[in-house]
């Protein structure tokens, strides 16, 4: 058979299939060359961004310096403070002699307890013996010169009521005969005879008047004298009895520095004695025989702070310990301050009573002792790195708002060693430097690093 050539309206209908094939490829590579496209802008746009912040924070982290920070903490309300301390004993005396003479005896020696009045040494003192012989011989005297005058004063008496007498009769004649006279009974040489004799009693009576007012101050001067005297045979007295040297209240003999022997001298004046040792020094002027101590009760001297002085109270408790005795503690209160500061250590002087019956503890040991403190107005604790001291003073570097440097001066209180207590200065609410360096200078842009604990 013979092919038949295809028609148009074929041809027509094929060429235009094909043009809508091409059509169709066509946008099919337009929307999906669209897709890929969105697909590569989400994935690659955010790492661009990550990136320039990336390169934008290495950049800013290379010019600005990194600090570790740190906020300040509130102290605790109740601490515990350790001051060292020195025992004392609460009555301590050193004995001396107010008799001269030598030592005849002592009874008594380092180390021993004594109770009070307890003899500890005689003092052979025969110039004091004789001296209240002669005091008591003049007492004697003075109190006969005493009778004496007083005898001599009742014969004034009796003479001058003998002439009062003789006066009253020579008056009371004399005045008869001036009657018998003016009568012309007698003549008047016998009236003036009676009145001569008037006169004369008249002044027999005044010289009378005149020896008892003697006898009478002769009496007071001899009974002055015998008081006088009195006084002074007592004071004698007294002088010999401290003869016998007594303890003057109970305690511990710390000290003995005398030897029988010894030639003692009344009084306290040059001593070279020492109280840690029993041996005697046999100078002439070593008056010093004893050195006693109470040791029941023991006062336990602490110099307290000025900063903390104000948190002291009498009647307040301490413990008290001593290296020597590690497993006791002893309680001690407050009873005294010197109410000074002084001015040399700006410490208040404190004095704590301590009970001590089995005289465990002893004057002169080196204790520790440790006070509660309740403080109302706690301070704030910053480690002792925080701080700057210069010129500007003590200071401590914090960081504003805008992250910059700004140094604030503080006040410093108590000393942990690592810690320090800032009592003024701070709110609280401030970021610190733990560590600030000379490169951290006021108004520096830094970057903060909490620190962790």
């Amino acid at each position: 058979m013979d092919s038949q050539p295809p028609s148009p309206d074929l041809e027509q209908q094929t060429t235009s299939r094909k043009q809508r094939r091409g059509i169709g490829r066509i946008g099919w590579s337009v929307i999906g060359a669209v897709f890929f496209g969105s697909l590569l802008a989400i994935g690659i746009l955010p790492r661009l961004s990550q990136r320039s912040e990336l390169k934008a924070a290495v950049k800013e982290a290379s010019t600005v310096p990194s600090v570790n920070v740190i906020t300040p903490r509130r102290a605790a309300a109740t601490t515990n403070l350790e001051l060292p301390g020195s025992v004392v004993a609460l009555n301590q005396t050193t004995i001396y002699a107010r008799s001269t003479g030598y030592l005849r005896r002592w009874y008594a020696d380092i180390g021993d307890r004594v109770q009070a009045g307890q003899l500890l040494a005689e003092i052979d003192s025969p110039d004091i013996d004789q001296q209240v012989l002669q005091a008591k011989a003049e007492l004697v005297q003075a109190q006969a010169n005493v009778l004496q005058s007083r005898a001599s004063l009742a014969k004034g008496v009796s003479d001058l009521k003998q002439a009062q007498a003789n006066l009253l009769i020579a008056r009371q004649s004399w005045q008869r005969w001036s009657v018998l006279v003016k009568q012309g009974a007698v003549p008047q040489q016998d009236a003036d005879t009676r009145y001569a004799t008037y006169q004369a009693n008249l002044a027999n009576v005044e010289a009378a008047k005149n020896t008892v007012s003697s006898d009478s101050a002769n009496v007071k001067a001899a009974q002055a004298n015998v008081y006088a005297s009195q006084a002074n045979f007592q004071r004698n007295t007294i002088l010999q009895s401290y003869k016998k040297v007594t303890a003057p209240f109970a305690g511990v003999i710390t000290a003995r520095n005398v030897n029988t022997g010894v030639l003692i001298s009344a009084g306290s004046g040059n001593s070279n004695t020492s109280s840690n040792t029993s041996t005697s020094n046999t100078n002439s002027s070593n008056t010093s025989l004893y050195t006693i101590a109470a040791y029941d009760k023991l006062n336990v001297n602490v110099n307290v702070p000025q900063s903390l002085s104000p948190s002291f109270q009498t009647g307040q408790t301490a413990e008290i310990t001593v290296k020597e005795l590690p497993q006791r503690a002893f309680t001690g209160k407050v009873v005294r301050t010197s109410n000074a500061i002084d001015p040399n250590t700006r410490t208040l002087l404190t004095q704590l009573e301590v009970e001590n019956y089995n005289a465990t503890l002893r004057p002169g040991m080196y204790a520790t002792v440790k006070f509660a403190i309740n403080r109302t107005n706690t301070p704030f604790v910053v480690p002792d790195s925080a701080l700057v001291v210069n010129a500007g003073g003590t200071q401590v570097a914090t960081l504003t708002k805008d992250r910059t440097v700004h140094y604030q001066k503080v006040v410093v209180g108590r000393d942990y060693g690592t810690e320090v207590e800032i009592t003024s200065g701070l709110t609280g609410n401030e970021s610190l430097i733990a560590t600030p360096t000379v490169d951290e200078t006021e108004g520096l842009r830094v970057q903060p690093i909490a620190q962790t604990k």
